[in-house]
């Protein structure tokens, strides 16, 4: 794990191991005008840093950047797509690692209800089945977790809405999909949708087939599912990935709660959270060695 910045390192800090995977991804600063003075690789650890501890913009340690350039290369960074594609290219690195081909042939949608924090910004709303204010975000997963796409809205718009936004860009961008899990909230009109539009094909989960959907038991055993889940909650086949995706999103100190004005920077953070779990998962600060 070596580092060499000058500094002494924040646990968020890229090791220069995975900065050597990150460097070819992030864009280099522009030939005309003034000379660059602040460090792509700088900029990136400020902005983990936001994402890791939570902090405001106006709040990073003066060892960084000033915030003025963190903000608004991260955000100009979103504009130009950098985020979806640093997404992309670790992911398919991280399904050939897991023997997987780099594009999928199914996934799963669903989406999370989140509050707000006291800010400005459009996209909010109430969800009246959550009983929650805030925003709500749509996610979009391969069969590991590894997510695919986000959509944040206002926590009032439907599945359906949320769902119909998320899906409808991703039509060209996925040539391998087929099949795609989700809760009966995606049944009805919107599967039809998605296979007139998009030409596939939604398999809605129910409940009720839990037990024998989402274990294995063998031939003539007796399961007591009361003594398994003793609070009543079983896995639910499939969605239970995708939960576990949204589990490692509110991990992260400034996506627990949605901070941002605007729901695109939201995206962005999701995104690069995702990002940063399989970029330490291929390149971990800590690798380990052999006895």
């Amino acid at each position: 794990m070596k580092v060499t910045l000058g500094r002494k390192a924040y646990p968020s800090d890229l090791t220069d191991e995975q900065w050597e995977l990150l460097e070819p991804l992030i864009p280099q600063p522009s030939l005309q005008g003034r000379k660059p003075f602040v460090s792509r690789r700088e900029v990136v650890n400020a902005i983990l840093y936001v994402l890791r501890s939570g902090c405001p913009w106006r709040m990073l340690p003066h060892e960084f950047p000033a915030w003025q350039s963190v903000y608004y290369n991260f955000h100009r960074w979103e504009r130009e797509g950098v985020w979806d594609r640093i997404l992309q290219t670790l992911r398919m690195r991280m399904r050939t690692r897991q023997g997987r081909e780099e594009e999928p042939s199914a996934a799963i949608i669903d989406s999370q209800s989140i509050k707000t924090s006291a800010v400005r910004g459009p996209e909010k709303g109430y969800d009246v089945g959550k009983k929650t204010w805030g925003r709500k975000r749509h996610a979009f997963v391969d069969t590991q977790g590894n997510l695919l796409a986000v959509k944040v809205t206002g926590a009032q718009a439907s599945d359906h809405q949320g769902g119909t936004a998320l899906l409808e860009p991703l039509k060209n961008a996925l040539p391998r999909l087929q099949l795609i899990w989700g809760d009966s909230h995606y049944g009805g009109t919107f599967l039809t949708w998605v296979k007139e539009t998009l030409g596939w094909t939604i398999e809605t989960i129910h409940a009720v087939t839990l037990p024998k959907r989402g274990l294995l038991v063998p031939e003539g055993e007796e399961v007591d599912w009361d003594a398994l889940f003793p609070t009543g909650l079983r896995p639910q086949p499939k969605r239970w990935i995708i939960e576990r995706s949204f589990s490692w999103i509110v991990r992260w100190r400034r996506l627990c709660r949605d901070h941002e004005g605007l729901p695109q920077s939201s995206e962005a953070f999701i995104k690069l959270s995702a990002s940063y779990r399989m970029l330490t998962t291929l390149v971990p600060a800590f690798p380990s060695r052999p006895f």
